[in-house]
């Protein structure tokens, strides 16, 4: 069985699906500490040539907390997001048909962070016929304490997992023989160069998915999905 474990993030590039799409299953941290300055309430999609940032406002409170005891700020301006979405890919070409997964998600009304997110992860990966099965970190009983490898391998151990499947940013925290000793596969996901039109512009890589589905149809982005090489 091939495992892949993320933290959620808002809306990703579409390297995170590709990694999602390439495992049997799909663990995703609860119970991880929510990061600032992470990818978690934030990404960025296009606006007028140029990338911007669009941010999930988020209640302040203890730095040290699970990203499940984090909460979307009331003051969050979802029709805000939403107006700036619309203007900036009306003229895409399939903003009729992804317009409305967007609103649904932004929409969503548990002001819970992970639930918030995990349900965009949810709905992006229904629209795009991803099945993988998506195990929340908790349910599985790992000692909170494990960091790094140690929590990886505790889970790979847990879910008998054969094979483990991470981001190739992962290449510089995670080494084969460390999972060797757990006679575990390690491979990472290395996404291929992916380009396409976005209206005349020069294109900008790796934008929110949201970009991908304003501009391609899903058959399109179903090719992307599987371009990718697994390195050692």
């Amino acid at each position: 069985m091939i495992l892949g474990i993320m933290q959620p993030y808002f809306m990703p590039y579409i390297g995170y699906f590709q990694l999602l799409n390439a495992v049997d299953k799909y663990v995703l941290y609860d119970d991880a500490q929510y990061t600032k300055k992470g990818w978690m309430n934030r990404n960025r999609i296009l606006q007028n040539g140029k990338d911007i940032l669009i941010t999930i406002a988020v209640e302040k409170d203890s730095d040290y907390l699970d990203i499940r005891e984090r909460f979307v700020a009331s003051s969050f301006d979802k029709k805000k997001l939403l107006n700036q979405i619309r203007e900036s890919y009306r003229k895409a070409p399939y903003f009729v048909v992804a317009m409305p997964l967007i609103e649904e998600i932004i929409n969503y009304e548990d002001n819970n962070l992970f639930e918030y997110i995990y349900n965009s992860i949810k709905k992006i990966c229904e629209y795009l016929g991803i099945d993988t099965e998506i195990v929340i970190s908790s349910s599985l009983g790992i000692e909170h304490s494990l960091k790094g490898v140690d929590r990886v391998l505790s889970i790979c151990n847990k879910m008998n997992s054969t094979d483990y499947y991470n981001a190739i940013g992962g290449k510089e925290l995670y080494f084969p023989a460390d999972f060797e000793k757990e006679n575990i596969n390690l491979r990472f996901v290395s996404s291929n160069p992916i380009v396409y039109k976005q209206f005349s512009n020069e294109f900008i890589p790796s934008l929110s998915i949201i970009d991908v589905i304003m501009f391609n149809s899903v058959d399109e982005i179903k090719v992307m999905l599987n371009n990718y090489t697994l390195v050692e």
